[in-house]
Parts: structure tokens; C-alpha cells; sequence
């Protein structure tokens, strides 16, 4: 059984100053509840450099940890988008098939999640690379540098960012055997996250950063291709409320305590 780090339902508190912090600080312990934004940030720093030059040497795998650095802060600059291999493997100077054991090594060290596409036949051509994440939001913006919300905001990475620190999330309150995939079609059809539940209902779910959410028409063609049961939008407010078309807008810990109650 995985162990989650703390979680929106956990340290929220239904207010969005404390989930803002937990989404700039991650949810390790140590930095979470730091004395200040630079202290949290420095512990980051350490975990990464600790991971880097100690423990991933004693598992064994022979990788430069300036070389394994990179790789990581290129995820980092990449989050939630569809994988690359071949861009990866030019910036590396390394294979294809080199990137893969790399991604392979974070994956199964719980540093980086690969979302599955959703495959299952609806006559379209289909995006069929998996999305990767860098899992704990406070590592992927240690990892480029980001010291505080006001310059989180300010970032390139702030939408990858809030998509993947959502996604965690809620992968970390779904019922077992529950599968997590996005949807994509090289025709812009797009879904962010789709979870499909034992006997086969699907919820999708937009994830969008801004107060006052709009559904992007990719979303409504994501929706009439694979038909889901429910259809929700994650946004930064404080309140659900119908956006139309079956849609409800939702917040964060209201979504996961909706996946509690499966």
C-alpha cells in the first residue's frame, strides 16, 4: 500500500491560503510545515540533492546524478505534458531507450507519475504517449527555483503545476481498482483526467487554475466521445456550482471527499 504525503482533505482547512501553501511547499512533512518559504525550500534542495547523490546510488543503478538532476528538472520545466522521449534524448545526449530507463527509475521511486492515455475504442485516432508529472508539487518547484506563491503565479509551469498537484491529490483519496488516464486526440479533443471505476462508470475532470473557470471546447469533445457518468471542473475557488451541459465546478478537497464516499 502506497503512503500518500499530506493531503487537501488534510491540511485545507475549506480556506485557500493553507491549500495554496500546500501546493507551493508540497506534502512532505518537513517542508510543509517549515518556518518560512525559504527554510521549506532549502529542505527541498536537500531531499533532492540526498536522493540524487545517496539513495538512488544504493539501490544501485550506475547514473550520474548530475546527469539525473537534469532529467529531473527537465520534467520538472515539462510537467503534464505528453511524453517526449526523443526531445528528452537529444537534451541528454543519451538513447530513447536510455530515457526510459531513467523514467522507469523515477517511476518506481514514487518521483514521477505516468498518466495513461485513455485507449479504449471510439472510432478516433488517438494521443497514445502517456503524460508524466513530477508527483510532489514542492519538489517540482525546487527543482526550478520557485520560492513562493507570488512567483509560482508569475511561472511558465503554474498550470502544469496546479494539473499535477490535482491529480495527486485525487489519486491519493480513489477507491481501489480505480484507473486513472487523460483522454487526447490529435484533433484537440482533450480531457485532463479520467477515472474509470470498477463495472466501468467514468468521471471526467478539467482542471483549471483560475477563480472564475471556463470549459474549453476540447473538454465537450472529450466528453461526447467517451460519454462519462459524471463531469466535473477542479478549480481555485471555494464553492461548487453547475456550469451547465452536466457539469459541476468543484473545488479540490470537495471533489476528494466526493471519491471518499465511493
Amino acid at each position: 500500500m502506497e503512503l500518500h504525503p499530506i493531503d487537501a482533505t488534510e491540511y485545507s482547512d475549506n480556506g485557500l491560503d493553507k491549500l495554496n501553501s500546500l501546493w507551493v511547499r508540497g506534502g512532505f512533512p518537513e517542508s510543509l510545515l517549515s518556518a518560512s518559504d525559504q527554510n521549506s525550500l532549502d529542505w527541498r534542495h536537500d531531499f533532492i540533492k540526498t536522493y540524487l547523490e545517496r539513495d538512488i546510488p544504493q539501490l544501485g543503478p550506475r547514473i550520474p546524478a548530475e546527469t539525473l538532476e537534469r532529467f529531473w528538472t527537465m520534467l520538472a520545466h515539462n510537467q503534464g505534458s505528453v511524453l517526449n522521449a526523443s526531445h528528452l534524448a537529444r537534451n541528454l545526449d543519451v538513447s530513447g531507450t536510455t530515457i526510459g530507463r531513467y523514467l522507469d527509475l523515477m517511476a518506481e521511486l514514487l518521483l514521477v507519475r505516468r498518466l495513461k492515455p485513455w485507449t479504449s475504442n471510439v472510432g478516433k485516432r488517438l494521443v497514445k504517449s502517456p503524460k508524466i508529472y513530477v508527483r510532489d508539487s514542492g519538489i517540482t518547484h525546487a527543482l526550478l527555483n520557485i520560492p513562493d506563491y507570488n512567483n509560482l503565479l508569475g511561472h511558465p509551469v503554474v498550470g502544469g503545476s496546479w494539473e499535477g498537484f490535482v491529480i495527486e491529490n485525487i489519486m491519493s483519496v480513489v477507491p481501489a481498482r480505480v484507473q486513472p488516464y487523460y483522454y487526447g486526440t490529435p484533433r484537440g479533443a482533450e480531457i485532463d483526467l479520467v477515472l474509470e471505476f470498477p463495472g466501468g462508470a467514468k468521471w471526467a475532470i478539467e482542471i483549471k487554475r483560475n477563480s472564475a473557470p471556463s470549459i474549453s471546447k476540447g473538454f465537450y469533445s472529450g466528453c461526447e466521445d467517451i460519454k462519462p457518468d459524471k463531469r466535473f471542473c477542479v478549480y481555485s475557488g471555494l464553492e461548487s456550482f453547475s456550469m451547465g451541459e452536466g457539469i459541476t465546478a468543484i473545488p479540490l478537497p470537495n471533489l476528494m471527499q466526493e471519491l471518499l464516499k465511493q
